[in-house]
């Protein structure tokens, strides 16, 4: 299935590669598939039904590890994730219940396939333009202040554009950061800018003309001693 980076969604993150547990397996063979595979989870299924992740701490208390998955009393996570739900919603859930392997489902249960985390920040960075080439700047407001639409007119004011964005937070905090990666790696215009209308510019990680400038008059300086 094609990627669809600006509407992508669970169905296109499924990795065949990564088969599901059943009932009937044994918990050393679990281990064995998580060790091949370089995961800590795997989905356990009954026939097509999804029953939940298992990880590889549960499989490793098991007293008998070449009895049958069904025959322990198991506590296994089952999150729900459907095929039509966002990969923020998949990065979401996969964050809160600390798995790196997540299984995708239908409204009835039925097993679909599942996601790793290692393809899912391989998509998210293509959806992020994180490969583009371009600057990053960060900039600090207040949440009260802050207008995308008023940074990206600062941004486009200066022939660029934002290829993406991303707002974060510390909790209890009325401050909010706001990382833009921008078309340009030579931000010195946009900063300008930004320092004009009293942003405040907590990073920034890009190639200015300053640096090329001085790049050349190091050059001509050390071509002047050694004649």
């Amino acid at each position: 299935m094609p990627d669809n980076i600006t509407t992508m969604i669970a169905q296109d993150l499924i990795n065949d590669d990564i088969p599901p547990l059943k009932i009937e397996d044994a918990a050393e063979k679990a281990l064995h598939w998580m060790e091949d595979f370089r995961v800590s989870h795997l989905p356990v299924v009954n026939g097509t039904e999804f029953i939940g992740m298992i990880s590889d701490t549960e499989l490793l208390d098991l007293q008998d590890p070449d009895s049958p998955l069904g025959a322990h009393r198991l506590t296994l996570v089952k999150p729900v994730l459907h095929p039509g739900q966002h990969a923020y919603d998949v990065l979401k859930l996969m964050a809160e219940l600390n798995l790196d392997v997540i299984a995708v489902t239908d409204e009835n249960d039925r097993y679909l396939g599942a996601v790793t985390l290692p393809r899912l920040a391989e998509k998210m960075a293509n959806m992020a333009s994180i490969r583009e080439p371009g600057g990053i700047i960060v900039l600090e407001l207040n949440q009260a202040d802050y207008s995308l639409s008023q940074i990206a007119q600062i941004v486009e004011g200066n022939d660029a554009k934002i290829l993406s964005s991303y707002i974060s937070s510390a909790p209890d905090s009325s401050q909010v950061d706001v990382t833009l990666k921008i078309n340009r790696e030579d931000l010195s215009r946009i900063l300008q800018t930004f320092a004009r209308y009293n942003y405040t510019v907590k990073a920034t990680f890009h190639h200015s003309e300053f640096q090329d400038d001085l790049r050349r008059r190091y050059d001509e300086f050390m071509n002047f001693i050694n004649l």
